[in-house]
């Protein structure tokens, strides 16, 4: 029965796309003329969005700000995403799969859009570092754990 079990469990890739894009170079061309020295503000994202019983959709969220002296040199917003297929599994089972195995799946193309768009932009290379999914999506429960037992105050 658990070699049953196992065999209709399947997690697969049914597609990566890229959702959304955008790129801003508002401090061109004068950023051309100045020392590289930005701050980069990266807010990242996981999104789960539930298409069947046995799909979903992942899309991590990417908006990097580049600044350097309170100028806005460069934006870039990405989704990427993906479609799934997860059967096979419970619902508790099937949270840490989509948050982290699907989201870490989908991490290098991300990084790929985002050095394409900066390099395109004639800005030296930004490359992100891995990123931890497992640990994002551990400190998310805690979150909704201490929102749910916090009382609301209203």
């Amino acid at each position: 029965m658990a070699e049953q079990q196992t065999e209709q469990r399947r997690f697969g890739i049914q597609r990566i796309y890229t959702r959304d894009i955008s790129f801003e170079l508002p401090a061109a061309p004068d950023i051309f003329r100045q020392e590289w020295q930005p701050d980069i503000d990266l807010n990242l994202n996981v999104e789960v969005n539930p298409l069947s019983a046995e799909q979903a959709e992942v899309v991590i969220i990417l908006n990097i700000e580049a600044k350097q002296a309170d100028q806005v040199i460069f934006l870039v917003e990405v989704q990427q995403a993906g479609i799934f297929a997860i059967t096979g599994f419970n619902q508790e089972e099937q949270a840490p799969l989509l948050h982290i195995g699907a989201a870490n799946t989908l991490f290098p193309y991300a990084r790929e859009v985002v050095s394409d768009l900066v390099a395109r932009g004639s800005l030296p290379p930004l490359i992100l570092q891995p990123v931890n999914f497992e640990t994002l999506y551990q400190q998310r429960l805690a979150q909704h754990t201490t929102e749910a037992a916090t009382p609301d105050s209203t």
